[in-house]
């Protein structure tokens, strides 16, 4: 940013420069009044015997003074000379952020503040899994046949989603028959373009979740998540060889090591995993890594706001699980929740700041505790 601007082709970067001068002026003293080092990178214009005092004083002596003096720096910054685009390529800058203890780089563009093009762009789109009838040992495996028909076709005709999910494995599969009434209302209630998951929750022993697996074919279901418990990767995977529906697990995994022994032993078909347990946004993108290197895609775990930028930046997202619960309770309290019309998400497609989310303070008022 430090430019003599004095080159044949520098008038073609005054424009843009304009444009991004205030906007790092903005930063530089945001950073600088909260004590965080500023460090320049700067060409050092083929002199090679030049040193950063003389690039800063040399360029405002140029044309285009206006585009330097809001971004001088200051006798605290710390200045680092290169002599290619890279800041980090054959100079000492690696070694500079070890000795400040910067533990992580984010890369950040003026003009994009949203999350997901700072994680780069992936799949544009990505898919939106409807989540229904979710519950744990009773919960929503409870709703009567009216309620489950009501929030399916909900998902499914009004929301254009093209496939939802229901809980199984109720009372920790001590009731079969109801589990494949419900699957089979299920069916019945979506049609047979949508596609039908179930999730037992290891809530089935391996036999068992083997003998519902059959039940389940008939009604075209094709994902079964966690069949048993996702602890027993070898009753997983041994299910997985045997039964037509994908098998999934991986929510409750807090560590990569929990993942990589996952994939390791063939346990899935699609690799779960929650923003929320795993250790924030930059470790589920850890995760989603060695799952694209054994060829597998990954799935948001609940949580889709939390989710959303981060699957949208890596190529090998299936979807995200559009949680009822979770969905109510960000439609309710935050402005600018997405829209999962048609089945897809569109994260930061109006550039709002972070996860696109903003707290309503009326709506959420009257549930303010102090």
């Amino acid at each position: 940013m430090i430019h003599t601007y004095d080159h044949e082709d520098a008038e073609l970067l005054v424009p843009s420069a304009g444009r991004v001068v205030p906007v790092v002026a903005e930063l530089i003293g945001r950073a600088r009044a909260a004590s965080v080092p500023v460090i320049y990178a700067n060409d050092n214009f083929g002199l090679w015997r030049s040193h950063h005092g003389q690039l800063v004083e040399a360029a405002p002596a140029r044309p285009h003074a206006d585009l330097i003096e809001p971004i001088k720096p200051d006798e605290d910054s710390l200045f680092v000379v290169k002599a290619r685009h890279s800041i980090y390529y054959e100079t000492p800058m690696s070694y500079l952020m070890w000795q400040l203890g910067v533990g992580k780089v984010v890369l950040w563009r003026p003009g994009h503040r949203a999350v997901r093009p700072l994680l780069g762009p992936g799949r544009p789109h990505p898919a939106s899994g409807g989540h229904g009838a979710e519950g744990r040992r009773g919960g929503f495996t409870t709703y009567d046949d009216q309620r489950q028909d009501r929030q399916l076709r909900g998902w499914v005709e009004e929301e254009g989603i093209p496939r939802v999910k229901i809980k199984i494995g109720e009372s920790w599969g001590r009731c079969e028959a109801r589990d494949r009434r419900r699957v089979a209302r299920a069916r019945a209630s979506i049609g047979e373009a949508a596609e039908l998951y179930v999730d037992a929750n290891g809530g089935y022993g391996a036999k068992q979740a083997l003998r519902m697996a059959a039940a389940y074919d008939d009604e075209g279901v094709t994902w079964f998540e966690e069949p048993v418990s996702s602890d027993r990767l070898g009753s997983l995977a041994a299910i997985r060889s045997r039964i037509m529906a994908d098998v999934t697990a991986g929510e409750y995994g807090y560590t990569l090591p929990y993942f990589r022994s996952m994939l390791a032993a063939d346990a899935v078909d699609c690799l779960q995993a929650d923003v929320t347990r795993c250790g924030g946004i930059t470790v589920w993108l850890r995760v989603a890594a060695p799952a694209l290197s054994h060829g597998l895609e990954i799935s948001g775990h609940c949580a889709p706001h939390a989710h959303a930028h981060a699957a949208a930046s890596v190529p090998n997202v299936r979807h995200l699980e559009w949680f009822h619960d979770h969905v109510r309770i960000e439609r309710l309290l935050f402005d600018g929740a997405l829209d999962p019309h048609g089945g897809a998400l569109r994260p930061g497609h109006d550039a709002a700041p972070g996860l696109g989310l903003s707290i309503n303070a009326e709506r959420a008022r009257p549930f303010r505790t102090g």
